[in-house]
């Protein structure tokens, strides 16, 4: 049940990355942005899109885009893959709704061990307080 997204709905632009690659830094553009409109993506079902609006909500621009951005690698295409593998593992973690918690009761013992501790500790400190005669 993997969702499967077209390279058509990706718009990727580059720019120069920050940091360490010596000369190669300052005139190849190796940065890349990746732009999505997951609000008109087919691909996704309207409960994936809003556990990942809720999931990812930093990611989301004020247009209702997803933006993310890679220059991790020195390549052009490594950041690229990087990117929308990035995006994947989005989509991955939110493909499923969470498991609903089912209410359980204490057990006797963790009940009767409960209280025996509230007890003991309550001893403790009657036992500091002032002797009266």
């Amino acid at each position: 049940m993997s969702i499967r997204i077209p390279n058509e709905e990706f718009q990727l632009s580059f720019s120069r990355s920050s940091g360490a690659g010596g000369q190669n830094v300052n005139k190849v553009n190796t940065k890349v942005t990746l732009t999505w409109d997951y609000k008109n993506s087919k691909s996704l079902s309207a409960a994936v899109k809003k556990r990942f609006e809720n999931e990812y909500s930093r990611y989301i621009t004020a247009e209702k885009l997803v933006k993310i951005v890679s220059q991790k690698h020195r390549s052009q295409q490594m950041n690229i893959d990087d990117a929308i593998s990035k995006l994947h593992v989005m989509l991955a973690n939110v493909e499923r709704p969470p498991k609903r918690r089912v209410a359980t009761k204490p057990t006797k013992g963790s009940i009767k061990r409960r209280l025996t501790g509230k007890k003991n500790k309550s001893e403790i400190k009657k036992n500091r307080q002032k002797v009266k005669y």
